[in-house]
């Protein structure tokens, strides 16, 4: 049964050969990598440090717009090495999240100097400790055990009115459809479902949130497009993730005018979706 709405769930092969089950109603898709491996790399982190930095600021500016004047406090889910807390930091927010270290990276000394940090799955956190203006993952809810759980206690750490954004890999662009197993969102093997605009919209929903809207970022995962061609043309498995080889890399820079222009002229193409969701103002 789908995750989101409870409806059957079909098989949905895809090229290559791994296999997706895909809601017959909502289209939510959800991975076994036993069906779906994908010539997954080993690690779940398959970035590049530079690529991070630039990435970095495209996500904060997409974070910024989706709210009506700066936040006084944010909190994130899954803050990672906490390079987006401390942009907030320096912009003058109390700052606050928490992330199990399933990536084993350092945290920014100021970030931890100054933010009030929870080293376990947002879900351990306490509404009763937390009020924030904004609640935020980047790329975590493809992750998590329970998404709906994890949306609920987003929206528990937010004082009422307070907005929660979410991005995470569309299900419904065109990555699946065109490259197959070969989509570079299925190189992360703790990647075990992808939401639709329908999917994640109910989801947020079912947890509380009004106002609720989902985007298609232009900016996000710029480089997906020259990933996933990699992993088609790929000749041998690539433990560390095609990112970690500098001519892949140099393709996706030398190619991201173009395919940004394509994702203007066809959002579908845009492997990103942006959950923009408000708690309700009288919610107490």
């Amino acid at each position: 049964m789908c995750e989101v709405c409870g409806d059957r769930l079909r098989e949905r092969p895809l090229r290559g050969g791994a296999v997706l089950r895909e809601c017959a109603v909502c289209g939510h898709l959800t991975r076994d990598l036993t069906a779906a491996p994908a010539a997954h790399r080993e690690h779940a982190y398959g970035g590049e440090p530079t690529l991070d930095r630039a990435r970095l600021a495209l996500t904060y500016a997409t974070l910024r717009r989706g709210l009506p004047r700066p936040p006084e406090s944010v909190f994130e889910v899954g803050y990672g090495t906490g390079a987006l807390l401390r942009r907030f930091h320096d912009a003058g927010a109390n700052i606050a999240g928490a992330d199990p270290d399933q990536l084993e990276l350092e945290v920014d000394p100021v970030v931890r100097a100054h933010a009030r940090l929870w080293p376990a799955p947002v879900e351990q956190v306490r509404a009763a400790d937390v009020t924030a203006d904004l609640v935020y993952g980047i790329h975590v809810l493809e992750h998590v055990l329970d998404p709906a759980r994890t949306l609920r206690v987003a929206r528990d750490l937010l004082r009422p009115g307070g907005v929660a954004q979410f991005l995470t890999p569309a299900g419904d662009s065109t990555g699946p459809r065109w490259y197959g197993q070969a989509w570079w969102m299925l190189e992360d093997p703790t990647h075990i479902r992808f939401f639709t605009a329908d999917s994640l919209a109910r989801l947020a929903r079912v947890a509380g949130f009004v106002d609720v809207e989902v985007r298609r970022p232009v900016l996000d995962s710029v480089v997906t497009d020259a990933a996933s061609v990699a992993r088609v043309a790929a000749r041998s498995p690539r433990p560390a993730g095609v990112l970690a080889s500098k001519p892949v890399l140099a393709l996706g820079l030398a190619t991201a005018p173009a395919v940004l222009g394509a994702r203007l002229a066809y959002p579908p193409m845009r492997p990103t979706l942006q959950l923009v969701a408000r708690r309700p103002r009288g919610d107490a």
